[in-house]
C-alpha cells in the first residue's frame, strides 16, 4: 500500500521541501509526499536544494507552491499531513478531502540565518531531524495501524528526537 503525504510550511521553500524530497526518497514507493504551503513564497530555497543534492536524494520538479492545490475534490487522497513550521500548525487550514491525520513535526527555519555558513549548518541540521523523523515514521507497521496510533506514534517521534 502506498500513502500519501503532504508536509506543509508557510512559504513552502526549504523546511517542507525537505520533507517532500526525503519522505519520496526514504519512502522508496511505499510514500508519495508532496510539499505545500498557506502563503508560499513562489521559489525554493537554493540551499535547500544544495543540501538535498549534497546527500544524494534526487529534487527534481522541486517548486513552492499553494496547499490550495491539495484541498479539491481532484486532489490525491492525502492520508498523513506533516506540519513542519509552528505558524503552518497554527493557520486555519482547508478542509482536507478524506481528513488525513495531521501531526506537528516542529523544525527551526534555517531560511534566514546569517552568514551563509550559519545558513548551511541551519540546513544541515534541519535535513538531519527530518531525516530521522522521517526514518523513524517509516519503521512503523503503518498497514496495521490506525490513524489514531499512527498520529501518536508520530508525535512519539517528534518528542522523542
Amino acid at each position: 500500500m502506498t500513502f500519501n503525504v503532504l508536509v506543509l510550511c508557510t512559504g513552502n521553500s526549504a523546511r517542507s521541501i525537505l520533507g517532500e524530497m526525503l519522505f519520496n526518497h526514504l519512502g522508496k514507493g511505499r510514500i508519495k509526499a508532496w510539499s505545500a504551503g498557506s502563503k508560499p513564497g513562489g521559489v525554493v530555497n537554493p540551499v535547500a536544494l544544495e543540501t538535498l543534492t549534497k546527500h544524494g536524494i534526487p529534487c527534481e520538479g522541486a517548486r513552492s507552491k499553494s496547499w490550495d492545490e491539495f484541498a479539491t475534490a481532484n486532489s490525491p487522497r492525502i492520508d498523513f499531513i506533516f506540519t513542519v513550521c509552528a505558524n503552518a500548525a497554527n493557520e486555519a487550514c482547508p478542509v482536507w478531502p478524506g481528513h488525513p491525520a495531521t501531526v506537528h513535526w516542529g523544525i527551526p527555519d534555517p531560511a534566514h540565518v546569517e552568514p551563509m555558513e550559519a545558513r548551511r549548518e541551519a540546513f544541515e541540521q534541519a535535513f538531519q531531524s527530518m531525516k530521522k523523523r522521517i526514518e523513524a515514521f517509516l519503521a512503523l507497521p503503518l498497514d496495521s495501524m490506525t490513524r489514531d496510533q499512527v498520529v501518536a506514534a508520530a508525535r512519539l517521534i517528534h518528542t522523542g528526537e
